[in-house]
């Protein structure tokens, strides 16, 4: 059945749109986090956290064990002491055995920079000329080898001032590792880059300071991280050969005197700051080196 009027379809109207403050009312959502973006790494993850609490956990490890040892064993003090022992004596004997650690320290930083001073230079006479450093290389080597035990006393006989003699005695010990690693690093260079300068007539001056020093930083601060130990033993071995007293006695005199009065005790903390000193001139030179060599060198910008 058809209808007298036509239907016309119905038009749809096109949406209109909200106004602004409505839609400015209407919930946002918070974008997504990008997904290249790191997570934290856990503090027990972390290279430099691990370096530090490794080392503390082995420690206090071993500390717990000595502990018990000698309260099990019931060692009397003058044989093996307990560490709960050696830290009251080490606090109990401050007045003597911190006098003697600053003569210790004092020597050996003096040798130590002495050390440093002389064994640059050497190096740099060295790397001028091959024969230089083949005549005179083989007495380095020499006096490396050689007992400073042995050469002490002649020293100490030769110089008047007991605090020189010693400070030249721990300067021979530690003179070689710098002479040996810096020159090392100074001959260490790329062929092309020297070639580059030899092109560029670059004097003598220039391809030592532009070249060769930067090329051996790396080389030199690892002779440093050696060396600071060793005038740290030769600082101890020159005291024991001097056996100076009084004021100017160092730890190793305390050693010598807690051994002869059956001391135990005090013997074990002047040789625990002495095993402290050593750390702390390690980790010196490695902070040191890493503030020299942290912002350009691979060995200390790598993660592994």
């Amino acid at each position: 059945m058809s209808t007298p009027f036509p239907i016309a379809p119905i038009a749809h109207a096109p949406p209109v749109a909200a106004p602004l403050s409505a839609r400015s009312a209407q919930p946002t959502r918070a974008p997504a986090p990008p997904r290249a973006a790191a997570r934290r790494t856990p503090l027990m993850a972390q290279p430099r956290v691990q370096r530090v609490v490794y080392p503390l956990l082995v420690g206090l490890v071993l500390i717990a064990l000595w502990q018990g040892l000698v309260t099990g064993l019931e060692l009397p003090p003058y044989l093996v002491p307990s560490p709960l022992l050696m830290m009251k004596t080490l606090f109990t004997d401050w007045a003597a055995l911190g006098a003697s650690l600053w003569v210790t320290v004092k020597i050996t930083v003096l040798a130590f920079g002495v050390a440093t001073v002389a064994g640059v230079l050497i190096s740099f006479l060295f790397v001028q000329s091959k024969r230089i450093e083949t005549a005179l290389f083989p007495y380095a080597v020499l006096l490396q080898v050689t007992p400073i035990v042995a050469v002490a006393p002649l020293i100490i006989i030769w110089v008047k001032d007991p605090m020189a003699s010693m400070v030249i005695c721990a300067a021979l010990v530690a003179l070689f590792p710098i002479i040996s690693n810096t020159t090392l690093g100074l001959r260490s260079v790329e062929p092309d880059l020297q070639s580059y300068f030899q092109l560029n007539r670059a004097t003598r001056l220039q391809t030592l300071v532009r070249l060769r020093i930067p090329s051996a930083l790396p080389y030199f601060f690892g002779g440093l991280r050696i060396s600071c130990g060793l005038a740290l033993i030769g600082a101890v071995v020159a005291e024991f050969v001097a056996g100076t007293g009084g004021t100017g006695a160092g730890l190793a005199y305390q050693i010598l005197q807690a051994g002869f009065q059956l001391n135990i005790p005090r013997m074990f903390a002047a040789l625990l700051l002495i095993s402290l000193t050593g750390v702390a001139l390690f980790v010196l030179m490695a902070w040191l080196t890493r503030m020299a060599l942290g912002s350009w060198h691979a060995s200390e910008n790598s993660q592994d």
